[in-house]
This record gives C-alpha cells, structure tokens and sequence, in this order.
C-alpha cells in the first residue's frame, strides 16, 4: 500500500556533459551518469529528452531510454552524445536505479543555454571540465 513505499532522498548521484576533444576541431559533447557513492547501483534507467525554444518555434528532441546494467562505487558511464546545435534547450534527464534492494528515482535539468564553456568546473570521477547537477 501507499503507506508502507518508502521514498528517499537520491545522493552522490550526478549527470555531467563535458566536451570530448576529437579529431576535429569541434569538440563532441558526451553526458555521463556519476556514481559518486561508496557502494554500486545497479538496473539504471534513463530517460533524456529536450525541449525549448530555437528561432522562437517550439522544439523538442525524441525521448531516448538507456540502460546501464551497473555502475560501480566512484565511477561513471557514458551513455549519450549531445549536439551543440540542442543547447538552447532544457535537457532533462529521469533517472531510476536500485542500491541494494530499494529503488530511487530523480529528475535531472539542465536549463536552456546552461551548457556552455563559461559554467564548466571540474567535474568530479571524470577529471575533465564540464557541466553537472547532483
């Protein structure tokens, strides 16, 4: 029953977007899922979309699902490119995955025009610059 689902707080739990260095001179821009606990999380689930404004007109992106089977303690998985040609829209990814027997879940934003050189930090596990929200 409703009253006996637990819902906790998802923590050291992150989703980055960094520029990968290529052969060309554009820089492709990866979005990664940061484990940033002590233990491994297991049967992630992601669903990314964008949507927004461009040139005044409405857009949005397919929604795309992925699966990551694990993630294990302090690391991290790269499970989508992103164009920068999308960057003025508001990218948002739903997560769920399980820690040990309990399911968490937590939406992640990135707001329109927030992924650019100007707002990058060090992101933590990866060791590059880039964009993240926790």
């Amino acid at each position: 029953m409703k009253k006996d689902i637990t819902i906790e707080e998802v923590k050291n739990i992150a989703i980055a977007i960094a520029p990968v260095k290529l052969d060309s001179n554009e820089p492709q821009w990866s979005v990664y899922f940061l484990n940033l606990k002590d233990v491994a999380v297991e049967t992630v689930l992601i669903n990314a979309e964008g949507r927004g404004l461009i040139a005044g007109e409405e857009k949005h992106t397919a929604i795309m699902r992925f699966f990551i089977d694990k993630v294990e303690a302090k690391s991290f998985k790269k499970f989508e490119m992103i164009l920068p040609d999308a960057f003025a829209l508001s990218h948002q990814y739903w997560v769920s995955f399980y820690e040990g027997k309990n399911i968490y879940e937590k939406k992640y934003i990135f707001a329109a025009n927030s992924i650019n050189q100007d707002r990058m930090v060090m992101v933590p596990l990866i060791d590059k610059p880039g964009i993240f929200v926790h």
